[in-house]
């Protein structure tokens, strides 16, 4: 099969049509053999019973229905699962993607070689109310992913190679940030096509600005755990163990003055007077509980069946493995 189409939806009935019929058009003029999986993301509207009628009148629509909302993630994470195409293609449900831009997407990712191909709405009928913010958002994820020539990570469209999606667990809210799971995966050949943007025909956007929010959360958690996920004691360990040193410096600083006054005949008072000294101690207790955290996520990434889950590219001559 040629293409698979992942559409995560939630109460989004009166677009369905017109997308499947927009995409059964652009795959039957390019000889695409394809198949649509609509996620019904516990839609309380009746997209599911559309989505049925759809798929007994073409036998490519396929449907998967959460029983109650889940997010966007875990549908991808659905579709991808069960997507047979050497190319899958997602885009939203609300019309504002077109399926035009499908047979362009197709060519660079089995033509030009790519892995990962995100689409750039460079034109968008959004309020300045999103735009602004989404700029600032793609930008702080361009820095922190190290992905330079993406400018929308948010942006529904994409096309993955079928490796990429059966090779990445899309969860929580990390739907933003595909080509972000994809790169750790080592799938580092990942483009940008400019799409177009269209106004949304039906309803209106489910998604509010909190997004942004919990967007700049989980990018600092999906830098953080590829980057020590691992290997938690080199975070935790490191600055719990520079803490220490540095507030049992500070304490010894504080007792030998007070013993210095003390011989010297001077003006002394006790040591719990000098703010320093609980300073010292609050530095100390944390540096041993981020060293403790350290060396409980160590055992915990020890014990972890999947601590040399690594990706193989390719093998030679090798008849069989061995524990």
């Amino acid at each position: 099969m040629d293409i698979s189409v992942v559409v995560p939806l939630y109460n989004e009935a009166e677009s369905l049509p017109d997308l499947e019929a927009w995409i059964e058009r652009v795959m039957r003029d390019n000889n695409f053999s394809y198949e649509i999986i609509f996620v019904d993301d516990g839609s309380t509207d009746n997209s599911w019973q559309v989505i049925e009628q759809l798929s007994a009148k073409n036998p490519c629509v396929k449907g998967v229905s959460f029983r109650r909302n889940y997010g966007k993630s875990p549908a991808l994470n659905t579709g991808f699962r069960r997507a047979q195409g050497d190319v899958v293609i997602t885009m939203d449900a609300d019309l504002q993607d077109s399926p035009d831009e499908i047979p362009e997407l197709y060519r660079m990712i089995t033509v030009d070689g790519y892995d990962v191909v995100s689409g750039w709405k460079q034109k968008r009928y959004d309020p300045l109310s999103k735009t602004i913010p989404t700029k600032l958002f793609n930008a702080t994820a361009r820095k922190v992913s190290g992905i330079k020539n993406l400018h929308d990570f948010n942006c529904g469209l994409k096309a993955y190679r079928s490796d990429v999606v059966h090779h990445i667990e899309v969860y929580g809210d990390m739907h933003r940030y595909i080509p972000y799971l994809a790169k750790n995966a080592g799938f580092s050949r990942i483009g940008e096509k400019v799409v177009q943007h269209q106004a949304r025909k039906y309803g209106k956007s489910k998604f509010g600005l909190d997004r942004f929010v919990h967007g700049y959360l989980d990018l600092i958690t999906l830098w953080f755990t590829n980057k020590f996920g691992g290997r938690p004691m080199h975070f935790f360990g490191l600055w719990g163990s520079l803490m220490f040193i540095i507030g049992f410096i500070a304490a010894i600083v504080v007792g030998s003055l007070k013993l210095y006054h003390l011989y010297s005949g001077g003006d002394y008072s006790l040591v719990t007077d000098s703010p320093y000294f609980f300073i010292a101690l609050a530095m100390m207790i944390l540096g041993t509980q981020l060293f403790l955290a350290g060396f409980i996520g160590e055992l915990i990434a020890r014990n972890s069946t999947r601590r040399n889950d690594y990706e193989i590219r390719r093998e030679l001559n090798i008849d069989s493995p061995h524990a």
